[in-house]
């Protein structure tokens, strides 16, 4: 059996076809990218656990004091981030402007101690204040408000008489070491170390270490220092104390971060750490940024640049070898694409460029204990950061957290190519599909066309058909309905034949009858013997039988087919119905010869077995009328897998060729005048077989013609499904 290929599911097929390429490559490359996102995270979670674990059980990287800090005090605590480069000590405070984030404010909320009953007197004097580290030396700055500035006396030794700032520092020892800045005008100065007595304001010896500038301005005064961090393990503070009254000179008030007295109460000054630093060097060609935090969450360390931070390094892709097709691509086709899709961005805005404290969720969960990963949108929506966070561990404790920066540019690149590459793709197909349905479109076109020409061209203007149509090989819709067309068409053209030659049948068939009857009423109306009168009745009563004969032999058909419409099926032995049938064959037409092959079993099969003796009768009548006398008729019957199959072969003439099928079907005849004996006796419309295989129809069964296989007569199958 042949697989027909049909036009619609063709047309289905390449329909369908088109529409899935474009959603199964987005699929694709949406889980590519989806793939090499969480690798990325996971590559970068392993990159933050690699720096943690070089950094765990090492608490000397850590600052003794402010790392372990359970609380940080605001405007105590102090944090020294790195300078980009070292700050000119002139007083201008110009090159604070690069970290100025971490500028404090100190005013009267921060009045540290109040002098000789000045309780409650109005507080004056604020500025704003901050430190930072540039290689191995902390730097300071003082934005001073005052409304009146008093320089100590040029040749006073105590520190008393004038505006000064005083530093406590917790030295490697353990100790508090105190000391004063008190100029008498604005340039250069340095510090003066104050007895170790607690209230002691005389000066022992020169601290040239710390040096810097003092400034007078239009609103106070500016002091920018620098002093070596060696000089303090952690412990930090600074206050400046505010004289106003240049008779008395008495102090009224210190305001600073902390209270430059007690060595408990210093505060802590944590700076990045060199170390590290140090530690974190090679990593900035990692392509990747690299936080260190201590847990307080300010920044120790930090190595690379997000800006090139990439993720995944992308090779420059390969320009096509094709001229022409690479200015089309370029010119035309990415326009299109990138009004879809964006490119990574070469700059974007970077919220942390220089931050000197974190925040996120990851880091919360990694200062917890628990490694953690976070997705974030830049400031300006440009670019994707994806940030992982792994904790640091000194005996048990989580001190700090590492933690690793990479953009998706590299991963967007790649998905931008892929994408590109697709895009190409689905306009090669769009474009091959289209033209291909097309072509197809035009191929059945065509084709209906040339059958729609073909049957007008077979057709004359009178409604004659003169001539055939072309069978078509095609195995598809057209092609059946070509060879449809072919078949209805050659039926139309036998029944126009059968109509145009039924006129010279009829009047065969009925001249004889009717001079009968015309010529015995003539004869009747003659003679006047009753006993002639008699015989000429007679033979008129016998042409009128004939007339009625043939009258009813037109409308058989259409009585069978109402008949069967009444007719119920029932199981019965077809063997049984066919013996008894042939029992009266063998006495109706006792001048043929008979043999009948059944099995001894029943073969029963659904049906009317009044309708199968009426069909049987006509295939018997088929099989007399084209043999002779003394001729054998045989007849079989035999189960043939699920079928039960009627046999009837008879001697006489050869089917006619070409009209096997067209036989079955209604008013053919192939019967001439001289074919059969009784072939004047009886009419012959060609209606038999026709009733024949209308009864094989109602019972789900298949007739069939064929010639013998030793060409030496006719043989009938009737094909019944059996039960």
């Amino acid at each position: 059996m042949r697989f027909r290929f049909s036009i619609r599911l063709q047309l289905l097929v390449l329909s369908l076809f088109l529409f899935t390429i474009p959603y199964l490559g987005y699929k694709y490359v949406w889980e590519l990218e989806q793939y090499l996102r969480n690798g990325q995270e996971q590559t970068m979670i392993g990159t933050a656990r690699a720096v943690a674990t070089a950094l765990h059980e090492r608490p000397a990287l850590f600052d003794s004091q402010s790392a372990y800090l359970q609380d940080v005090r605001p405007g105590t605590d102090l944090y020294a981030p790195p300078i980009p480069s070292p700050i000119r000590l002139d007083g201008e405070l110009n090159d604070w402007q690069q970290v100025n984030e971490l500028i404090g404010t100190y005013g009267s909320q921060e009045v540290i101690e109040y002098y000789q009953g000045n309780q409650g007197e109005p507080v004056s004097l604020s500025f704003q204040h901050m430190v930072g580290r540039y290689g191995q030396f902390l730097y300071a700055m003082f934005e001073v408000s005052d409304d009146t500035l008093l320089w100590r006396e040029p040749n006073s030794l105590s520190v008393e008489t004038g505006d000064h700032l005083l530093i406590g520092m917790e030295t490697a020892q353990g100790t508090l070491a105190r000391y004063v800045v008190a100029p008498y005008e604005s340039g250069w100065v340095n510090a003066y170390k104050l007895a170790s007595s607690t209230n002691a304001t005389r000066a022992v010896e020169n601290a040239l270490s710390i040096q810097g500038r003092w400034q007078e301005t239009a609103n106070g005064y500016n002091i920018e220092l620098r002093f070596p961090l060696s000089m303090t393990t952690g412990g930090l503070a600074f206050s400046i104390v505010d004289v106003d009254d240049p008779v008395s000179r008495q102090t009224q008030y210190a305001i600073g971060t902390a209270n430059t007295k007690a060595l408990k109460e210093l505060g802590t000054v944590i700076t990045p750490s060199p170390e590290i630093e140090r530690i974190l060097a090679g990593l900035k060609y990692a392509d990747s940024r690299v936080w260190v935090v201590d847990k307080h969450k300010r920044v120790l360390a930090r190595a690379g640049d997000i800006q090139s931070a990439t993720g995944i390094e992308v090779t420059p892709q390969e320009t096509s070898t094709i001229a022409a097709w690479e200015w089309f691509e370029s010119e035309w086709l990415l326009p299109i694409y990138y009004q879809i899709l964006t490119r990574p961005p070469a700059d974007f805005i970077d919220e942390l460029d220089d931050a000197y404290a974190l925040v996120g969720q990851d880091l919360g969960t990694a200062l917890n204990g628990q490694p953690d990963s976070l997705w974030r949108l830049s400031p300006d929506n440009k670019a994707i950061i994806l940030s992982a966070a792994y904790p640091i561990f000194i005996d048990g404790n989580v001190m700090g957290a590492v933690i690793v920066e990479q953009t998706t540019n590299g991963i967007r690149t790649l998905r931008n190519r892929a994408l590109e590459q697709l895009f190409h793709v689905i306009l090669a197909v769009m474009l091959l599909g289209t033209l291909g349905l097309l072509l197809f479109a035009s191929r059945i076109s065509s084709r209906i066309r040339a059958l729609r020409d073909n049957t007008e061209a077979v057709i004359d203007d009178n409604g004659k058909i003169v001539g055939t149509l072309p069978t078509s090989t095609q195995r598809d819709e057209i092609g059946d309905l070509s060879r449809s067309f072919s078949d209805v068409l050659s039926r139309l053209q036998q029944y126009n034949s059968y109509l145009e030659n039924m006129a010279s049948r009829l009047s065969h068939e009925l001249r004889t009858p009717i001079a009968v009857v015309k010529s015995s009423l003539d004869m009747l109306s003659h003679v006047d013997d009753s006993q002639q009168q008699a015989i000429f009745v007679e033979r008129a009563q016998s042409g009128v039988n004939r007339l009625s004969t043939i009258l009813n032999s037109m409308s058989e058909a259409t009585r069978l087919e109402h008949a069967i419409a009444q007719e119920d099926l029932e199981p019965f032995n077809l063997v049984k119905v066919i013996g008894g049938c042939i029992e009266g064959y063998r006495h109706t037409y006792a001048h043929r010869q008979w043999t009948f092959q059944a099995p001894e079993s029943a073969l029963n099969i659904n049906g009317s077995p009044e309708l199968v003796a009426q069909l049987f009768d006509k295939i018997i009548s088929n099989a007399v009328d084209f043999s002779r006398d003394s001729d054998t008729i045989d007849v079989c019957v035999e189960k043939k897998d699920k079928r039960v199959v009627l046999r009837v072969s008879n001697p006489g003439l050869l089917l006619p060729q070409g009209m096997k099928t067209q036989l079955l079907q209604s008013m053919v005849s192939v019967r001439k005048e001289n074919d059969v004996q009784n072939a004047a006796q009886s009419p012959h419309l060609g209606l038999g077989l026709y009733i024949a295989n209308i009864i094989m129809v109602f019972h789900k069964g298949t007739l069939s013609l064929d010639d013998k296989s030793d060409k030496s007569g006719v043989v009938v199958t009737a094909s019944f499904p059996a039960i």
